[in-house]
């Protein structure tokens, strides 16, 4: 059964009504009329949101999240556990996969992700997408086992923020997290860093210091949700959706500030209503970027994954 967000009830409506009218002899006619009609409402609705409709569009419960891209995008996956440390965070996934490029042709990677849950028994699991230490730390084994083995990374971000429970915290979610900024940026190889939901705060940039900063068309990428925003600002988390506004967390916001590099587009009404096609945008996307960065060397990927990071913001030195 489809979830429709609020804004999104006239196309509901409509749908519902081709639904009734499909089971009736008859009515082959007014249904394609329908069907044309919801084509041109979804494209007037979705090319008008505001950036609160797209932050409940990148929390959508049935968006793809990073196992669905993986299974779609590459062949011979092999996950990899644990951070040598502690434990086996399941909120980030990652490991050795193939993305093919011709019935000939393939790239080995490294790819990671943060994944969420759908039912409740399995949000517990992934822990909401929510990272503890120990995941961080996986990650970055893995990303030290790409530079080993030559291997571009790719990382496929879409996590609330890092956990801020009193465990992670006593076992360092911090350092955890600004140890990644820091080995991120020194890695000598490819890195690609893909915001497919959510992208909030540290717990997602410690996943995304890469050469090229790619977004889906309706993520959002922010240094904290429009209901905490709200919540310091106003006192008050109704006003998330003047807090949205006001962060700039929308793809196309970031892409005008230069903190992205790219926006992959999605599906009409967003990735949860065509995986494949979804996958399919990251897929070139991926394959594109990555084209162009093996021709740098080490140092040259190092000094421009650097040098971008530096150029973000405006400043002045007295």
């Amino acid at each position: 059964m489809k979830q429709y967000l609020d804004f999104e009830s006239p196309i509901a409506e409509l749908e519902k009504r081709v639904e009734e009218l499909s089971v009736i002899a008859g009515y082959e006619e007014e249904v394609n009329k329908l069907k044309s009609q919801i084509e041109k409402l979804k494209t007037r609705i979705y090319s008008n949101l505001t950036p609160w409709q797209k932050v409940l569009l990148a929390r959508h419960p049935a968006r793809p999240y990073a196992l669905d891209y993986i299974n779609l995008i590459t062949t011979d996956f092999v996950e990899l556990s644990g951070d040598r440390y502690f434990a086996d965070d399941k909120a980030v996934v990652g490991g050795l996969a193939k993305i093919s490029v011709s019935d000939s042709k393939y790239l080995s990677v490294v790819i990671i992700g943060t994944q969420k849950g759908r039912e409740t028994k399995e949000k517990i699991f992934r822990n909401f997408g929510m990272p503890h230490p120990e995941g961080y730390r996986k990650a970055l084994r893995l990303m030290k086992l790409a530079e080993k083995f030559n291997l571009p990374v790719v990382t496929l971000v879409d996590t609330p923020g890092a956990y801020p429970g009193v465990g992670a915290e006593e076992r360092g979610q911090a350092e955890a997290i600004a140890k990644n900024l820091r080995e991120m940026a020194k890695l000598e190889v490819p890195i690609i860093a893909i915001i497919t939901g959510e992208g909030g705060s540290g717990g997602a940039l410690a996943l995304a210091v890469g050469n090229r900063i790619l977004m889906m068309e309706y993520a959002i990428y922010s240094v904290i949700s429009p209901e905490g925003c709200a919540s310091i600002l106003w006192r008050d988390p109704e006003k998330a959706p003047e807090a949205a506004e006001a962060l700039k967390l929308t793809a196309q916001d970031l892409y005008q500030f230069g903190i992205i590099d790219e926006i992959i587009p999605e599906p009409l009404g967003g990735a949860h209503h065509d995986y494949h096609l979804a996958a399919q945008y990251i897929k070139n996307s991926i394959i594109k970027n990555l084209s162009e960065l093996q021709n740098l060397s080490p140092e040259e990927l190092v000094n421009q994954r650097i040098e971008k990071f530096r150029s973000f913001g405006i400043y002045f030195e007295v």
